[in-house]
């Protein structure tokens, strides 16, 4: 039994830098193509998670602001996850559904990211913008 065990944890440690090292433009089968959109998501999630972090910081001083965003976020969260499963309903439970999951909610952070960029940008003056300029 214990040799089982060693071979069995040998064949994992032998095959995770060759899954580390993925192409995801080439990726064939359904398992690396859902790894890869998670991929994409978790890298879009650690984005926004910035932006967000940046803007708190600049409402350090308006907690009613803060409140807001924090509101905001939260029920941006929600909709994002509603959204995409809604959108993705017509395949739910079959082997694509994580896949399109991911890339829907992956597609919709990167939007939110553009919006929490757009704040962080925003021009001295602008009264449209609740995000203090970090200058």
């Amino acid at each position: 039994m214990k040799l089982f065990t060693l071979m069995a944890l040998g064949a994992v440690v032998f095959a995770l830098p060759s899954y580390a090292s993925i192409d995801c433009d080439k990726a064939e089968d359904q398992a690396t193509m859902t790894k890869c959109a998670n991929d994409e998501l978790a890298k879009a999630d650690k984005q926004l998670n910035a932006n967000y972090k940046k803007i708190e910081s600049r409402l350090a001083d308006d907690e009613d602001t803060k409140k807001l965003l924090i509101t905001s976020q939260r029920l941006w969260m929600k909709f994002r996850d509603a959204e995409c499963n809604f959108a993705t309903s017509t395949i739910a439970g079959g082997s694509l559904h994580p896949m399109m999951v991911a890339m829907c909610r992956s597609q919709l952070t990167s939007d939110r990211n553009k919006q929490l960029s757009n704040y962080l940008n925003c021009e001295e003056g602008d009264l449209t913008c609740p995000v203090p300029s970090g200058e």
